[in-house]
């Protein structure tokens, strides 16, 4: 029975896969729910596994799309699994090829006086290029440089010689140019503008300190990070300021009553940005154990199409990298992100006195279409005094309670 593999949907908007990696060849035979492809939609990159066992004919090369529902490989399930290759005989002395015998070395001239000596006429010419003798390698008896020479030399113009000048032209996945596609339109389509402030991390670093080891021991080896402090300080400023909880909508703007956080993480394929759900209601724990959870699925590349839509905000750190200080892209239709950066000890006035302290600088991107910059300040300004001052706006001086200790 020859089965007709189609393409199944990884999503309801999505009309339309690329065959980015076919994971078995032509003729192969493939064991039932084996991974045959790696498929790219414009959202995700997801595994495509065999629907039964057989021999795999494919119907589409890499590259190619492929529209969801059409028929991508036949399986051939009446296939017997073939066995094992037979050894290949070794060749006997007498089925040996005879070697060919080797080249003839062409003979090197001996160098003498002459070699690399421009005649007159050719110095001459070099002098007016400004070309150095032992540049130019000469075509004369014994290798003396000809007036030819000189003329058909070319000055290196300080261009560097003998490094790999090669060049690789490969087609962005599906999933990047969708990408591409909406970071341009972000700059485009929308009024992009960009707050900065900075954080004193000293608090955080000190409640880090005390508590991580009891609660990564309490908690089954999920660590307190700071992606806890600045999401749970991201849902407190999105309910002061809930404009930047909103979206455009034609002429209309839509306002939510949750805070759906996107979390910028690195995968094989890219930047993924993965949902963490009702944040508003994890505690520290729920959240540092969702944004796990959602790495490790995007590292693995088992991060689904559900997994990265919708969200109300983004947090995105480039600090991990080693950025001090950047202006995010919006992710639309999102009308704002907060950019993380490294924390650096650096001198600052406290109590008219200079001290050294772990500081970041934030940036939070905005759509000004529809946040002003009283509340796009003001909402920056809430993420700081959060983090600055956690024990009491986000622990509720309780860190034992709130980190379930």
């Amino acid at each position: 029975m020859i089965l007709e593999m189609k393409v199944p949907s990884p999503g309801e908007s999505i009309k339309e896969v690329e065959i980015a990696t076919w994971l078995v060849q032509d003729g192969d035979y493939v064991e039932k729910d084996q991974a045959i492809a790696e498929v790219d939609s414009d959202k995700a990159t997801l595994e495509l596994p065999a629907e039964a066992s057989g021999i795999i004919t494919l119907k589409a090369e890499e590259g190619d799309a492929v529209a969801v529902g059409a028929v991508v490989c036949l399986i051939d399930t009446a296939a017997a699994k073939p066995e094992g290759a037979a050894p290949v005989a070794a060749a006997t002395p007498a089925a040996e090829a005879p070697k060919a015998a080797p080249a003839p070395v062409a003979a090197v001239p001996a160098a003498t006086y002459a070699s690399g000596t421009p005649s007159p006429a050719a110095r001459k010419i070099l002098d007016e290029k400004n070309i150095a003798p032992a540049a130019v390698t000469g075509t004369g008896k014994d290798g003396r440089i000809t007036k030819d020479d000189a003329v058909n030399a070319v000055p290196s113009m300080g261009t560097p010689t003998g490094g790999s000048r090669g060049q690789e032209r490969t087609k962005l996945s599906m999933l990047r140019r969708k990408v591409a596609e909406r970071l341009v339109a972000a700059k485009n389509e929308t009024a992009m503008l960009t707050t900065f402030n900075e954080v004193n991390m000293t608090p955080i670093n000190t409640i880090r300190n005390q508590y991580k080891d009891e609660f990564k021991a309490k908690h089954g080896g999920v660590g307190l990070g700071y992606m806890s402090f600045f999401t749970k300080a991201v849902t407190r400023a999105l309910k002061m300021y809930p404009d930047v909880n909103s979206m455009m909508d034609g002429d209309y703007k839509i306002a939510y009553d949750f805070c759906d956080i996107s979390i910028a993480v690195s995968g094989p394929k890219g930047l993924m940005v993965p949902v963490v759900r009702n944040a508003e209601n994890l505690t520290f724990r729920g959240v540092e154990a969702d944004i796990k959870r959602l790495a490790i699925r995007a590292r693995d590349g088992q991060i689904t199409v559900d997994d990265m839509t919708g969200g109300t905000f983004t947090i995105t750190n480039g600090g991990v990298f080693g950025s001090m200080l950047s202006t995010p892209i919006i992710n639309p239709p999102q009308s704002g992100i907060l950019g993380m950066h490294n924390i650096i000890e650096r001198p600052i006035a406290v109590n008219g006195k200079v001290e050294i302290h772990p500081m970041m600088y934030v940036a939070l991107s905005y759509d000004h279409r529809i946040i002003d910059g009283k509340e796009s300040v003001g909402f920056l300004v809430a993420i700081k005094e959060a983090l600055e001052n956690p024990m009491e706006l986000l622990l509720d001086n309780n860190p034992k309670r709130a980190f379930e200790l």
